[in-house]
């Protein structure tokens, strides 16, 4: 195929605030995180089941989602409150399981005559990759499992509804392939996952305030993402997925799913409001992780309905 000249654009959404953030929590700051950017790959997401565009910088440091409308939309009317979040959590010292997004752009490809004919679709829809005229919204967050070696991935939204992945469960070696809720609680009658007291009141204390924050918002559909590192004997977690807002077709989606047309075993969808969401995530992650006695008094988990 002839090479052809583009003209590519750039929206960076609150990039002041944005440019803070990096600059308080990514290690090398501004420099490193363009760095990285200048170096990315189409990546296949293993844990969703949406159809956005991922790709993953090559250095292993950031990844790359599309947004849709709602997404962008949703993101760019919570973005204050976010930044204040995070603000607070870093001024006070106090830990935040959410994963840091790094920035939030749209970019537009103008090509000298147009696509070629049979070029690929672009990301965003639909397959493909960047390869014709159009704009696309996208997201850059942290990942958590940097420099990190993962020999397990659980993808952890407190529901029971369609939360089993049964290739994972038959490819237990399987390193990339993501794990649900049922697969851990099926996993935990053998080799629970363990975590000392005292760390596991600290990451309850950093969720709830966390989904506390997201509810407030009229933020649902999020995850907890937990990856195992056997080589260290730690777990890594950070909500992800926080974007969307609560809106009519979620709303529709969880009144569908309720009513039983497209079956689920009278299981409560895993849309709900944020609200309901909110506690049924707290009481389910608290259930998922057996604490190993510190040589203290063992402590109840907190109430999924606190504020």
């Amino acid at each position: 195929m002839p090479w052809l000249r583009a003209r590519f654009s750039v929206t960076a959404y609150f990039a002041p605030q944005f440019a803070e953030l990096r600059r308080r929590c990514i290690a090398g700051g501004e420099a490193a995180f363009i760095t990285s950017l200048c170096r990315c790959r189409k990546w296949a997401s293993r844990g969703g089941k949406s159809n956005a565009y991922f790709a993953k910088t090559r250095d292993d440091r950031f990844i790359v989602k599309s947004l849709s409308k709602p997404e962008k939309a949703s993101f760019l009317e919570f973005a204050p409150a976010y930044f204040e979040h995070m603000a607070r959590a870093a001024a006070s010292g106090r830990p935040t399981t959410l994963a840091k997004v790094a920035g939030v752009y749209s970019i537009a490809m103008r090509t000298q005559g147009g696509a070629p004919a049979g070029a690929a679709p672009g990301p965003g829809g639909q397959g493909g990759g960047p390869f014709r005229d159009g704009t696309i919204d996208v997201l850059v967050m942290e990942n958590i499992f940097y420099d990190r070696q993962i020999s397990r991935i659980y993808d952890l939204k407190g529901s029971e509804r369609s939360r089993f992945n049964a290739d994972a469960a038959a490819n237990p070696q399987d390193a990339g392939a993501v794990h649900l809720d049922d697969n851990l609680r099926r996993s935990n009658l053998q080799a629970p996952l363990l975590v000392q007291q005292g760390l596991l009141r600290s990451m309850e204390a950093a969720l709830w305030r966390d989904t506390s924050f997201l509810a407030g918002l009229g933020v649902m559909d999020y995850s907890l993402l937990v990856g195992v590192d056997r080589e260290s004997n730690t777990l890594l977690v950070a909500v992800i997925d926080f974007i969307r807002t609560y809106t009519w077709d979620k709303q529709l989606e969880t009144w569908v799913k309720a009513s039983g047309i497209l079956g689920g075993a009278g299981k409560e969808p895993t849309i709900v409001s944020p609200k309901q969401y909110m506690r049924r995530f707290r009481a389910a992650i608290s259930s998922y992780f057996t604490v190993v006695p510190d040589g203290h008094e063992v402590e109840p988990p907190l109430d999924p309905d606190a504020p």
